[in-house]
């Protein structure tokens, strides 16, 4: 179920790993359709690592929710399992430097702003982070709208110096959405 009030989607799903890389491509897009495209990477680590905690620790099932919500300055991303389990966060000086596993909560924790969990009681628990956004992402109040331009007579000598100028677009632009949002 995906669903898209203005700025918040939720998405439930089996914390399976061909579906976890299914809400790595959700999350891209909307934070792609927000206008928010430096935060991707983040928040798509950060998400991998904690649907991959309820993948390897959560019973009795691997179902969860993944919420992405956009609040002013700041990008929450939680997922929410059955597990009422609280995690247990490693000390990264007691992991062996070649495990393969202990280190996600400490990903999550150095790629965000913040992070936490919250207790459901029996029902289960919500792990969260928080990124915050790029100033020109966040939305503007109505009364910021910029005036219409005025058109203004240049100087042909002026003009002339402005036509010289190339502009290039870089080879490797994100991609952006063609909806407006």
């Amino acid at each position: 179920m995906i669903s898209h009030p203005s700025r918040h989607c939720a998405v439930e799903l089996q914390a399976l790993p061909s579906r976890i890389g299914q809400v790595r491509r959700i999350l891209s897009a909307q934070l792609r359709y927000w206008h928010l495209d430096p935060l991707i990477d983040r928040a798509a680590l950060g998400v991998t690592e904690l649907l991959t905690n309820v993948h390897l620790h959560a019973q009795p099932d691997k179902t969860c929710t993944v919420e992405i919500e956009l609040l002013l300055d700041r990008l929450t991303v939680s997922v929410r399992d059955h597990d009422p389990r609280l995690p247990v966060v490693a000390d990264l000086g007691d992991t062996e430097p070649l495990a393969t596993c202990g280190r996600g909560l400490a990903m999550v924790a150095a790629v965000s702003e913040s992070w936490g969990v919250r207790s459901e009681g029996e029902s289960g628990k919500v792990v969260w982070f928080t990124l915050p956004t790029p100033a020109a992402a966040r939305p503007r109040p109505a009364a910021a709208t910029r005036p219409p331009r005025r058109k203004v007579a240049v100087p042909e000598k002026a003009a002339l110096m402005f036509a010289e100028v190339e502009v290039r677009r870089p080879e490797h632009a994100p991609a952006r959405s063609a909806v407006a949002g």
